[in-house]
């Protein structure tokens, strides 16, 4: 089968567009408004985008009233907001923070997880999480879509800060298997993981190599090699 989004049907109970691209890192971003209110919400269009330095991204459909989120007002007022790990064992509390409540709402509250205070930016993070990237606001990407909720807005920050527990380490990496993070598959799914396979391309150069560790020390050290 095959359709055109939005021109043709694709004779389905559901479409299928989001069960195509899975699975999906949750960026579960939290924020602080200019009035002290704090915010936390899930968004399973996520992911890093470059390493050196390290850039992460989201996006955030409007609400079917046509208001943006209150994430991308936060961020973007503030020019701050963290990245928090959603794992297993806090899939619950990731599934309360979707939910659409007033502006000022503190979902920390709202979901139970306890707040941790980021070291450079002014954003609590959640204790129990992991891991957690404090970010600088970049840029907001508009894209127009169908309304009502189909324009979105991609926020693009900036890596300053990152925080490991000890405890999910084995042998200097990070270790999954103790991470166990949960990703958005289509529909209502989701799925933990749990295990990994090393797979490393062959015949590449060695900055080649580097950008697919995300070695940035290395990277540094190639790039002092050309001046």
């Amino acid at each position: 089968m095959f359709y055109q989004p939005g021109i043709t049907e694709h004779g389905l109970p559901h479409d299928p567009f989001k069960a195509c691209v899975v699975p999906r890192p949750i960026g579960w971003i939290s924020t602080k408004n200019k009035q002290g209110q704090c915010n936390l919400a899930p968004y399973s269009q996520f992911n890093n985008l470059t390493f050196d330095p390290p850039y992460v991204i989201f996006s955030s459909n409007q609400t079917a009233q046509g208001i943006r989120k209150d994430t991308i007002i936060n961020a973007e007022e503030t020019g701050t907001f963290v990245w928090n790990l959603a794992t297993w064992n806090l899939r619950e509390a990731v599934n309360i923070t979707a939910e659409q409540t007033p502006y000022g709402t503190d979902e920390f509250e709202l979901c139970g997880v306890a707040k941790e205070q980021a070291t450079l930016v002014d954003v609590p993070m959640i204790k129990e999480s992991p891991v957690k990237f404090e970010c600088e606001y970049h840029t907001t990407i508009r894209l127009p879509g169908n309304p009502p909720m189909g324009t979105v807005d991609i926020v693009i920050g900036k890596v300053i800060n990152m925080h490991i527990t000890d405890g999910v380490l084995t042998d200097g990496l990070l270790d999954i298997r103790k991470t166990e993070p949960i990703a958005r598959c289509g529909y209502y799914q989701y799925t933990v993981v749990q295990k990994t396979l090393d797979i490393v391309i062959p015949n590449m150069s060695e900055d080649v190599l580097d950008g697919l560790e995300e070695n940035a020390a290395r990277n540094q050290r190639f790039d002092l090699t050309l001046s």
